[in-house]
């Protein structure tokens, strides 16, 4: 079946399923808890709706705004606390580890081992899927995080080649400078600043990332080439618009769309507000790797961990957990959003060229050794040390510490988190 009589199947079942009466749906149900409101993001995410009401499951939607997820979490914990868990929620790395270690999500051994999700789901993200060998979450899709994303014309109007290296990169934005745009767009949170971070420190070395950002090696976290990192950080803010604090995510995806931003470093999400709004990769717009990091990937796996719900509901919580794992959806699904499918096993044939270079670079990231867990979107470490990290790093771009100072404040926030 092709994803587009997937997609055009989903959507007619849906309403010959609604029109068949409410009772027959009020049977089975999902609650769904996740941050995916941005227009993107939504349209990526109705393609799961639709395949689940075309199975005869209510989608209850529950979007909690905020891109990093934190808004979310706090609300899960206040439905957890009053003994009324959603029936599934997303989650990303560590954070799904802590909520299995409170003994409140569901098992899903059974629908596992039935379709085989070992074979095709790679061991980094299992890692996250499963709790003491036990599956607790289907994954979705597989973000990388060290994206640069540039207007096309703007690229064009600076010279028209892709920067490859440090040195070329502020060539290109120093251009962009000239003439007159805002060359890095960019949004004042601290988990978006955490963003552009980690992927300056992957330019520095695989080595380096993986001792200061994965094992958190304090010699790598107080190092002269982490004050390289930070120069370069403050670099960075020199090209960004005085207008930046607290800009969402996908606000600094439209300035490059519309042209008034250079580029935006941003994972692979930003590129489903392009799509959406009719732009075209190689065309309207080029996505490279952070310059200096093109073989290494930085990845993030939005994961639908499922919680402990009563019998009546089990039923419609392992479809959704069935149907988030089907390769059609995977493929339909992140073509949208931008992403790659959690599946080894999905053709790339409807993707186009920057999903083809994800899924290609994703390969070779996983087999050279060059896949890392994103610090800034919690597959790095835990929560505690992520927003340490984060807190250090946005005081830095915001000139409220030195280089010198965000070095040693770095490594002394890691140790206290720890």
């Amino acid at each position: 079946m092709t994803i587009r009589k997937f997609a055009a199947l989903a959507a007619g079942t849906a309403l010959l399923t609604l029109a068949a009466g409410s009772n027959a749906m009020a049977e089975d149900s999902v609650e769904v808890l996740h941050w995916w409101t941005s227009g993107g993001e939504a349209a990526a995410l109705n393609v799961l709706k639709e395949d689940l009401e075309s199975k005869g499951v209510t989608w209850q939607d529950m979007p909690v705004a905020g891109g990093g997820g934190e808004a979310a979490m706090t609300a899960l914990r206040a439905r957890v606390t009053a003994g009324n868990a959603p029936t599934a929620v997303q989650m990303l790395g560590f954070d799904i580890i802590d909520w299995a270690e409170q003994g409140v999500v569901a098992n899903l051994n059974d629908v596992a081992e039935e379709e085989g999700w070992a074979d095709v789901v790679p061991a980094a993200l299992q890692n996250f899927s499963k709790y003491d060998g036990n599956w607790i979450a289907s994954p979705v899709n597989v973000h990388s995080t060290n994206w640069v994303w540039i207007n096309k014309a703007a690229l064009d109007a600076a010279g028209g080649k892709a920067p490859e290296s440090w040195e070329e990169l502020v060539a290109v934005l120093d251009k962009m400078k000239e003439n007159g745009i805002t060359p890095l767009a960019h949004g004042g949170q601290p988990w978006q600043d955490a963003t552009v971070f980690e992927a300056v420190v992957l330019s520095l070395g695989n080595d380096f990332y993986k001792a200061a950002l994965n094992d958190l090696d304090p010699e790598a976290l107080g190092s002269d080439k982490m004050k390289e990192a930070f120069d370069r950080m403050a670099k960075l803010r020199t090209y960004v618009d005085d207008n930046f604090s607290g800009r969402d995510w996908n606000l600094a995806s439209a300035m490059v769309i519309e042209g008034t931003g250079g580029m935006q470093m941003m994972g692979d999400w930003a590129k489903g507000e392009f799509l959406k709004a009719g732009k075209k990769p190689g065309e309207d717009f080029v996505c490279i790797r952070f310059p200096g990091t093109q073989g290494s990937v930085t990845f993030n796996s939005d994961q639908f961990v499922m919680f402990q719900v009563g019998e009546d509901k089990q039923k419609a919580q392992k479809m959704m957990a069935s149907a988030v794992m089907n390769p059609e959806f995977q493929s339909a699904f992140n073509v949208v959003k931008g992403s790659v499918p959690a599946r080894t096993d999905v053709p790339n044939d409807a993707f186009d060229d920057c999903g083809k270079k994800g899924m290609a670079d994703l390969a070779e990231a996983n087999s050279s050794g060059s896949l890392f867990g994103s610090m800034a979107h919690g597959h790095g470490a835990p929560a505690a040390v992520k927003n340490a990290v984060n807190d250090v790093v946005t005081q830095h771009f915001n000139g409220e510490l030195t280089s010198e100072e965000a070095v040693e404040e770095l490594k002394n926030a890691v140790a206290a988190a720890q």
